[in-house]
C-alpha cells in the first residue's frame, strides 16, 4: 500500500477552531504535516468538501487512484444511504474515523450508516485516529 486518500465531510475544515473541547485545536492540515513526516513511504492525497454529492465522486474516483481511503464523513455517516452505497461498491478498503467518541454523543450519533460497509470504525481518539486507520490499512496488504 503505497497511496492513500484521506476525506474529511462537512465542517472538518474547521477543526483547530470548531468546539475545541470535542475536536481539539490543531488544524487538520498541522496533523497531516506530522503523518506525512511519519510516513515517508506513503503518497497522501487530502480532500474535503461540506458537499455529499462531491463526496461520492471523491470516493468514486478514488478506486483507480489509491490504495485505500480514511473517511471521516462527519454527520454524513449517521444519514446519508448515497454515501453508503457508494463505499459499498468501492474495491479499496476504507476505514471510517471519528475524532470524538460517537458513542459518547447525542444518541443520532451513536449509529453510523457508512460504518456498516466500511473495513472498521475508529472512533473517540481525536486525530490519532486517522493515523490508526493508516496502520490498519497497512497492515491489510
Amino acid at each position: 500500500m503505497r497511496r492513500i486518500l484521506i476525506i474529511n465531510g462537512p465542517n472538518l475544515d474547521l477543526l483547530g477552531t470548531r468546539e475545541p473541547h470535542i475536536y481539539g485545536n490543531r488544524s487538520f492540515e498541522d496533523f497531516l504535516g506530522e503523518l506525512r513526516s511519519r510516513y515517508p513511504g506513503l503518497e497522501f492525497t487530502f480532500e474535503q468538501s461540506n458537499v455529499e454529492g462531491e463526496l461520492v465522486d471523491l470516493l468514486r474516483n478514488a478506486d483507480a487512484a489509491c490504495d485505500g481511503i480514511v473517511l471521516n464523513a462527519a454527520g454524513y455517516s449517521h444519514t446519508s444511504v448515497v454515501l453508503r452505497d457508494t463505499i459499498a461498491v468501492l474495491k479499496k478498503p476504507v476505514v471510517e474515523v471519528h475524532i470524538s467518541n460517537i458513542h459518547a454523543r447525542e444518541e443520532f450519533r451513536h449509529n453510523t450508516l457508512t460504518g456498516a460497509v466500511c473495513v472498521g470504525v475508529i472512533t473517540g481518539f481525536g486525530l490519532e485516529g486517522y493515523r490508526l486507520a493508516v496502520e490498519h490499512l497497512l497492515q491489510r496488504t
